[in-house]
């Protein structure tokens, strides 16, 4: 292909992958707007977010198994119209219950495109340097757009209503959807290639009865029952997967790959990475609101650094890449997103400067953890499972999506409840005691002399959440630099 083609075929499969990933995050901005409009409660808000990410996890195996049956492009260009049609459900949902169903919808359109985007670049881009180059930009815009949702969401929410957030997908996706169907060029794809619905539906269950008993064990009051029977429906279905990969001639997933140690390495950065943006994210855009009582749009341009450093540091990753090697970048990308965090932990309520200087050095390092994580693992693997070590990546991505806003979004929800102690004899609202949210919808209705200090009190519970969720984000990070460093020293 031409040189100019294929970086015209690029730059449509980003702008499809930056709206996946944005779609993932432009929500943390519309929670409290959505939570008081839709009156959601704090499990459903839960759902609203952990859906998406938890259907695409589940379903990128199966999607990237059936785009090396059928052919990248098809699946490419049926993603396209199934994300369009959600987005315009997503937008105009009347309850929690059908937001939630259309964001799974979503999902299944992104969860169809995902794999697709990576196989095209690998079979388009043939020159060892280009494509490193091309996985670096991808990288900048999966973890910068990822970081860029909220900014996103901030700017539309300071003109239109919550359902803005989605159906700014609409133009994008028509857009693309005729570039890419004259311009992106088709690859026959293997008929042999089985697609196993039965495996795709056993990883569903075992992520979503995880994230059951993740949530289930962070409330204040929590079921030992339902945590226990969530958590062995987990490991039933995670047992019943890996038994029926066994079992086929041609597995889902080959689980081989996991012997090389930076295809290894790879997965888990690109895991711990997205868990703690995802969940550094959730926490922070909600105190700029709700604490600090920022605009969305304000909040959003807070955050702004973190994208900014994704985006311009992916593709010197890239570049960098061939002569540094990725096991070393790895390693001191995540050491440098957790200097970033700590950063802001020490400062977050110091000078402007500073807050900067932390979001900018937390998205340098994410956005080369991507660039090296998806290298690491996407040059390992044959050109014929291309589709399947695309879903690979992508799944480590999404996957720690949701475990980070599962793990950490919980961890919030446990501190929050445990400080918000009752001064005295007065009573606290049960709506209060769920969130912060919920404590500011309480305090609508009470007497001026009550709702103050109940205010005061969830903000003051809700800071002490806050730091515990960076102190974790911060442990994360480091000690898994450490562990990577250690694990692919010999390697190098």
């Amino acid at each position: 292909m031409k040189s100019s083609l294929r970086w015209l075929v690029l730059g449509i499969l980003s702008s499809a992958l930056l709206l996946i990933v944005i779609d993932m995050t432009v929500i943390y901005l519309a929670l409290p707007s959505l939570t008081y409009e839709l009156r959601a409660s704090a499990t459903e808000k839960l759902w609203i977010v952990n859906a998406y990410a938890l259907t695409v996890a589940g379903l990128l195996p199966g999607m990237g198994a059936l785009g090396d049956r059928f052919g990248h492009k098809r699946m490419f260009i049926s993603g396209l119209v199934v994300f369009g049609w959600a987005s315009l459900g997503a937008a105009f949902s009347p309850t929690p219950e059908i937001l939630i169903a259309a964001r799974v919808a979503l999902a299944v359109g992104a969860a169809m495109m995902m794999p697709a985007t990576l196989a095209i670049i690998r079979h388009v881009f043939e020159d060892t340097r280009e494509r490193a180059l091309a996985f670096g930009i991808w990288a900048a815009i999966a973890s910068g757009g990822a970081a860029f949702g909220p900014v996103v969401g901030g700017v539309l929410l300071e003109h239109f209503w919550w359902g803005s957030v989605f159906i700014i997908n609409v133009p994008i996706v028509l857009l693309a959807l005729v570039l890419a169907v004259i311009w992106v060029p088709s690859r026959p794809g293997n008929p042999q290639r089985p697609f196993d619905l039965l495996a795709s539906l056993w990883v569903m269950g075992a992520l979503v009865g995880l994230t059951l008993a993740i949530k289930e064990a962070g409330k204040a009051d929590p079921s030992l029952l339902q945590a226990s029977v969530a958590a062995c429906t987990a490991v039933v279905c995670a047992l019943a997967f890996l038994r029926r990969q066994r079992q086929t001639a041609v597995p889902m997933i080959d689980f081989t790959l996991f012997r090389d140690r930076s295809f290894s390495a790879g997965v888990i950065t690109a895991s711990v990475a997205s868990a703690a943006l995802m969940g550094m994210e959730l926490v922070v855009s909600q105190r700029l609101q709700l604490v600090v009582g920022l605009s969305p749009l304000q909040a959003g341009l807070t955050i702004l650094p973190i994208p900014l450093g994704a985006f311009i540091v992916g593709p010197l990753a890239g570049l960098a890449l061939p002569r540094i090697g990725a096991e070393r970048i790895l390693s001191t990308s995540l050491a440098l997103s957790a200097a970033g965090a700590l950063l802001y932990l020490l400062g977050y309520a110091g000078e402007q400067w500073l807050q900067i200087l932390s979001f900018s050095l937390l998205g340098f390092g994410v956005g080369a953890a991507m660039t090296a994580a998806s290298s690491a693992m996407l040059l390992q693997a044959p050109a014929d499972r291309a589709g399947m070590a695309a879903s690979i990546e992508e799944v480590s991505y999404e996957l720690g999506g949701a475990l980070g806003i599962a793990i950490l979004g919980s961890l919030m929800s446990a501190v929050y409840a445990a400080a918000i102690v009752t001064p005295g004899t007065m009573a606290l609202p049960d709506l209060a005691l769920d969130s912060l949210d919920g404590a500011l919808i309480a305090a609508e209705a009470l007497p001026e002399a009550i709702a103050a200090p109940l205010i005061s009190l969830a903000k003051g519970a809700f800071d002490n959440a806050f730091a515990a969720v960076m102190i974790a984000v911060v442990a994360l990070l480091g000690f898994t630099s450490v562990g990577i460093a250690m694990c692919t020293r010999k390697t190098r």
